[in-house]
Parts: C-alpha cells; sequence; structure tokens
C-alpha cells in the first residue's frame, strides 16, 4: 500500500512507490548542493541525472533566461524563426561540424527525430533499406521507436510488441587493465561487418559511453573502426551524444575524441546547463536536402509545440558561452577522479573501475550484477547519511557530477563510498 507521506498526486520516473523511500523534498540548490526541507545539504554528484552541466542556478544561465523572457518566450517555429534559434544552430554547426539542425524537446525525441530522418531520408531516394543497427547494452531513450533501439531489458518489456526489430552487435566495454579487449573488439567488429551485409539504414551508438546501460566504455580506435565499416556499406551514423555531449567524456563532444563524423547526432541533457528542456538532432547538409522536393510527401512531417523554444535557446547560448568561457573545467576533470579512483580499486568489492572525463565508474563485486540489485541502493542510503547524493546502477556505482564541483566536494564524494564500501554492503 502506497505510504500516506507520498504526496497524493504526484507520479515519480523508474520509482517502485511499494518499496522506495519517501522522495527527499529540496527547497534550494546552488552550485553542487541540494538544500533538503529538513535541513540537510547534499552534494549532487550526478548532477541530476546528468543535466545539471555547471551546477545549480548558474547565475549567467539564469540572467539569460530572464532576459529573454521579457521579449520572446515562445512562439510556433513552423511559420516563425528568431534569433536565439538562428544563433544557437550556428554555434552548434559550427561546433559539430553538422549543418543544420532540428529541434525537439528532450533526449528521447532527439532520438526519435534522427531515427526518422535516417528512415524517411532513404524512403524519399526510393531505396529499401529497412534494417537498423544498435549496440548491445545500448539505451536511447523510453519513446517507443528509442526503445527499439536500445537493448531489450525489464524497462522495455511490457511494450515488446511495440518494439520493431533491430540488429545487435557487442559493444566490447572495457575498464582499467583490461587484456582481453582487441579480442573482443575484433569480434564485435566481425559482427557488425555480418550485419552491414543486408543494406541497412543507420547504425546508431552512443560514443564512447553507454551511460544507462552502466557507464559501459569503449576506446575511440574501436568506433573508428565501426565507422569505416558503417561508411564502407554505405550506410548513415546516428550518434547519441545526449548524456556525453557538452565536455561530460572531457572534450565538447565525444565524437571528437573519438574521431567520428556522424551523420545525425542527437542532444539534450546538458544543452541547457540543465535548466530547462530542450533537445535537438542534427544533421548533415546531404541529408537535409534529401527532403527538398515538389513532391509534399518528401517532407519531414514532425514537431513539437515547443519546438525552439527561445527561453532554451538563451539558456543553451550562455551554457556554450561558459563552456568556452573555462574550458579546463571539463578538459581536465578526469585528471581529478583519476588518484580517487586509483585508490578506490584497491578495496575488495570494486571491480572493473573506469574513467573518462567526467566520469568515474566501478563495478561491486556481488553474485548476481545487474540493475535489479541491491546493493545499489544500500550505497545510495549509506551515501545520503554522509552528505551525497548518488544513484547507482544495479550494481554500478558511478560518479558524473557538475563541473563547478570543488576539489573538497569531490574528496567527501569518494570518502563517501569508501565508507560505503567498508560497512560491506555486498
Amino acid at each position: 500500500m502506497q505510504p500516506s507521506t507520498w504526496h497524493p498526486h504526484l507520479w515519480h520516473p523508474t520509482t517502485q512507490v511499494a518499496h522506495a523511500p519517501v522522495p527527499l523534498k529540496v527547497l534550494q540548490a546552488h552550485g553542487a548542493t541540494l538544500q533538503l526541507a529538513d535541513g540537510r545539504q547534499l552534494i549532487d554528484a550526478i548532477s541530476s541525472w546528468w543535466v545539471t552541466l555547471h551546477g545549480h542556478a548558474e547565475p549567467t544561465i539564469a540572467a539569460a533566461i530572464a532576459a529573454q523572457a521579457q521579449q520572446l518566450e515562445q512562439v510556433i517555429f513552423a511559420n516563425f524563426s528568431h534569433e536565439p534559434a538562428e544563433s544557437l544552430a550556428d554555434r552548434l554547426s559550427a561546433l559539430s561540424g553538422l549543418e543544420r539542425l532540428f529541434f525537439s524537446d528532450n533526449g528521447s525525441t532527439a532520438v526519435e527525430v534522427a531515427l526518422k530522418i535516417a528512415w524517411q531520408w532513404w524512403r524519399n531516394r526510393g531505396e529499401a533499406r529497412h534494417r537498423l543497427i544498435a549496440f548491445e547494452g545500448a539505451y536511447h531513450g523510453d519513446t517507443v521507436g528509442a526503445m527499439a533501439v536500445g537493448a531489450r531489458s525489464i524497462f522495455t518489456a511490457p511494450f515488446e510488441p511495440l518494439l520493431f526489430d533491430v540488429a545487435r552487435v557487442p559493444w566490447p566495454h572495457t575498464c582499467w587493465h583490461d587484456e582481453g579487449v582487441e579480442e573482443r573488439e575484433a569480434a564485435a567488429l566481425a559482427e557488425l561487418e555480418q550485419a552491414l551485409q543486408t543494406p541497412s539504414a543507420a547504425v546508431i551508438l552512443e560514443p564512447l559511453i553507454q551511460g544507462a546501460s552502466g557507464m559501459a566504455m569503449v576506446r575511440p580506435p574501436f568506433l573508428r573502426a565501426v565507422q569505416e565499416r558503417v561508411r564502407a556499406a554505405g550506410s548513415l551514423l546516428i550518434a547519441d551524444e545526449v548524456m556525453t555531449g557538452f565536455g561530460r567524456t572531457g572534450s565538447l563532444f565525444a565524437c571528437e575524441q573519438a574521431g567520428l563524423r556522424p551523420d545525425l547526432m542527437a542532444l539534450s541533457k546538458g544543452l541547457t546547463g540543465g535548466f530547462l528542456p530542450m533537445g535537438v538532432t542534427l544533421a548533415s547538409e546531404r541529408l537535409y536536402q534529401g527532403f527538398i522536393s515538389d513532391d509534399p510527401t518528401a517532407t519531414f512531417f514532425h514537431g513539437h509545440s515547443f519546438t525552439a523554444n527561445p527561453l532554451g535557446c538563451a539558456a543553451a547560448l550562455a551554457s556554450l558561452d561558459r563552456l568556452e568561457a573555462d574550458p579546463e573545467r571539463y578538459t581536465h576533470f578526469e585528471a581529478r577522479h583519476r588518484p580517487h579512483l586509483e585508490l578506490l580499486s584497491h578495496h575488495p568489492l570494486v571491480r572493473r573501475p573506469r574513467c573518462l572525463g567526467t566520469v568515474a565508474a566501478f563495478e561491486v563485486a556481488v553474485d548476481q550484477p545487474g540493475y535489479l540489485n541491491a546493493v545499489g541502493r544500500r550505497i545510495q542510503h549509506l551515501c545520503l547519511e554522509r552528505g551525497v547524493y548518488l544513484r547507482p546502477l544495479g550494481n554500478v556505482v558511478y560518479l558524473l557530477p557538475p563541473l563547478c564541483l570543488s576539489d573538497a566536494q569531490l574528496e567527501r564524494c569518494y570518502a563517501a563510498i569508501g565508507a560505503a564500501l567498508e560497512a560491506s554492503p555486498g
């Protein structure tokens, strides 16, 4: 039975209220700190589901939104344009190398747009390419199309009859001191080559890190080899940078250090610095031209009520300003993680430590690893007692903090994790 202390009208995401603790009420937040109604302060060590890029209440972004709200808060984007959208499109195109930008409202819809563009582009050309290829363990969102290209799991099981078929190849994720990675990469590439024997519309991947599946990291040379095979087969390459974009992997986009030039790129999460929901899908000019025709059925009939919302555009522009003003905050973050994670890696419960950019992760040694393993919830509880908010992915513990996190706060995060492990949660 639902506890009486739960709010009578709210429905929280990914939460089984029969067993979950009552949500903590937040009064305000600043920087990396959440202020709770009960007087406690918590370090937000996962950037509130990876969106709070610079920190909570970042003043320059707040000011940009306030200024824009006095000028233009919203207008239908089908018949109008405006300066914030045009400026953001100019900047993201220059930064990504992709010439066209389509606005949506979150990461799932940004992926949906990419899938639909790829699929219809082939249809507009009159070519029958009816296969999509994804990687095992992937997560691309919770809308139906995004679920279909994601891994089948407890999240997707109720909707299995709705999900279209997708060819899948292994994701040879690695960690520190992984001696078998090259063999796994070769096997994955062989399976990709086999899958591409069938004419395929597109291959979709999360460059460098699969986030929701457990911060599963691959090496840049593997991704470059994937791209070579996709190009040789004439298929399109979709990069889902919803989580990895905007400095999270140590470069502005993960595609940069992976050496990828995708045909389509999905962005969200850190796009507005975590202030407002917004998604964008970047596409090459070649794809855009494939939708220009005297035939009205060639039109990309897709849209969102809040497409190119001016407030979101203003937030995104201010966030880019902040990133460009101090790139060392993300390019040097991995060096801050590494000594703490190296020390933690000697703990007998720590398995497969890995680190890239702002992301550090490891697996807790358990008999039955996976999302439903209770060890993550126990570690979360123990860290909360020490003033640090984590949300482990089953037995995978990770840190993905805002860029404003101080050295002292980072040390507190690792100290809390270490104390939780000493409490023998396994």
